[in-house]
């Protein structure tokens, strides 16, 4: 004996749906074709007047109070006015004109791994974005299921002792109905997020550009160093057989001697301590590079007078600061991310409207299973209204407010940062190219000094103690001004990173949408 189960498993939200079984004939195409009319009529109906009841605040950008002009503008000629077309939108390291940098650059950003990491970030918000779009549509889901059943005599209404075969292949549809806007409060907060990621991506690769600019002119001014205390070194070699040969001669002494040899061993060690530093600064850059430091090396400059002069970069108009500052823009994608979460947690409190329906065939026995009477359908709307959670929703409300809080703190933080950022790096461009001017005149000054002593020790008419003096002074300017020069090129890496390099708010917008690709890297 064959039997009709009697109920059919649907999809998780559909529980268990009794199934209508429809005779043969016209009455049945009818009606299944009533049931499928009626249910995308539903669903559309639904659709349409589920965005005019969106609970929730409305996203509105915040404003902020901008100065007319920085306030560095004081110390000299910025040219706040014009645009920053003349930075590069992508490279603009290559405003310096280094090859060697330029190829760092590139090759950093094709193996770092931190910006590796930031590439993944933002491929898992963008899937989250993805997931949560998603809900926007009804879930299909197929489940074909074979079951073996005995039924028990006992039971009410007795079937009798039988053993019954059941063959189903369902089609189970489940949808809610945004009516209060749950899911596209959901869709707007997920959406934010990827665009704060996409945004924390181009800050990394910001900070890794500058990062490698900066650790480049560091090193590079390491190497002026190296190489001024190489040719002192040679110097000082030079006074201790000048002062040996006067004291062999005995017109000189043995403590002209002595101080001569010290200067020469004070000078070695600080060579050593400088060569110390430029081996941690060109391993600071091999990591940068995604290079392994035991094996990555730069060659040393060996220039003397290495002097290269910043490229100018102008400043902007203040309101173009908020538009171009990747870190600005990842705290007001964040604040409206939090906003939207705010309506999310507001639908809690309205009734949850779902659709579920089934459809598919069943049979008792798998000859008969795709006749046009094994067919089964099943649709129904179900209402879920909280009438009791402990609290939980009301906390849940509170805390989506309360994190809304937070993030416009971060981001009005933010924005003080990004004006205090560019306000120090104006003035500290000023003040260093006025700090190597003058150093530049110590420099010519301590050199004439070192000669002038030099021919005055010669002659006998002054105390090599004059010579150590006139010696020490033009080493410590020589430094100076080789630590200065770098100093400056730093300077000015750190305005570009600070106006946000070439990256502005549209592109990171556009940026943002599915398919768009990140700089390639390799694997």
């Amino acid at each position: 004996m064959k039997l009709n189960p009697t109920s059919m498993t649907g999809g998780a939200l559909s529980a268990r749906a009794f199934p209508v079984v429809v005779s043969g004939g016209g009455d049945a195409a009818k009606s299944v074709m009533t049931a499928i009319l009626t249910a995308a009529l539903l669903i559309l109906f639904t659709s349409g007047c589920a965005g005019r009841l969106t609970v929730g605040p409305d996203y509105q950008e915040p404003t902020n109070a901008i100065p007319q002009t920085y306030k560095a503008a004081e110390y000299g000629n910025w040219k706040i006015g014009e645009a920053l077309d003349n930075v590069p939108k992508g490279n603009w390291w290559e405003l310096f004109g280094d090859t060697n940098l330029d190829v760092l650059e590139t090759q950093a950003l094709q193996a770092n791994q931190q910006l590796k990491a930031a590439v993944a970030r933002v491929d898992q918000a963008r899937a989250t974005a993805r997931v949560a779009r998603s809900e926007f549509l009804p879930a299909i889901d197929f489940a074909p299921s074979y079951q073996r059943e005995r039924y028990s005599p006992n039971e009410v209404p007795s079937f009798g002792n039988v053993t019954a075969d059941t063959f189903s292949t369902p089609f189970d549809l489940s949808y809610e109905v945004d009516l209060w806007g749950r899911v596209r409060r959901n869709f707007e907060s997920a959406r934010a997020d990827a665009q704060a990621s996409l945004a924390e991506f181009y800050n990394v690769l910001l900070t890794l550009n500058s990062d490698v600019a900066q650790n480049y002119f560091s090193l590079r001014s390491l190497d002026a160093e190296i190489a001024t205390v190489a040719s002192t070194v040679a110097l000082r070699h030079e006074q201790v057989r000048l002062t040996s040969g006067r004291f062999q001669g005995g017109v000189g002494n043995n403590l002209d001697v002595a101080q001569a040899q010290t200067d020469l061993a004070t000078t070695e060690a600080e060579a050593a301590a400088l060569a110390q530093q430029r081996d941690q600064r060109e391993n600071a850059i091999a990591i940068l590079v995604g290079e392994n430091p035991s094996t990555f090396t730069l060659p040393a400059l060996t220039e003397t007078n290495w002097d290269p002069q910043p490229p100018e970069i102008p400043a902007g108009l203040p309101d173009d600061l908020l538009e171009r500052r990747p870190d600005v823009a990842q705290a007001e994608r964040l604040l409206a991310s939090a906003n939207a979460k705010i309506g999310v947690a507001k639908a809690a409190f309205f009734p949850v409207v779902t659709l579920t329906g089934s459809g598919g065939l069943l049979s008792a026995d798998v000859t008969t299973l795709f006749n046009w009477e094994s067919r089964t359908w099943s649709f129904g709307p179900g209402v879920s209204l909280p009438i009791f959670a402990g609290g939980r929703n009301r906390a849940n409300y509170r805390r989506s407010q309360g994190a809304y809080q937070e993030a416009v703190a971060n981001y009005r933080q933010q924005v003080l940062v990004a004006f205090g950022d560019v306000e120090n790096s104006l003035s500290g461009i000023r003040h260093l190219a006025e700090q190597s001017e003058a150093q530049e005149r110590a420099v010519q000054n301590a050199r004439r000094a070192t000669e002038f002593a030099t021919d005055q020790y010669r002659a006998g008419k002054v105390a090599y103690l004059e010579v150590v003096d006139a010696s020490r002074d033009s080493l410590t300017a020589e430094s100076a001004k080789a630590l200065l020069a770098g100093q400056r090129l730093i300077a000015a890496v750190q305005l570009i990173k600070t106006l946000g390099g070439g990256w502005t708010e549209k592109q990171l917008r556009e940026s943002a949408l599915p398919g768009h690709s990140l700089p390639q890297q390799k694997k």
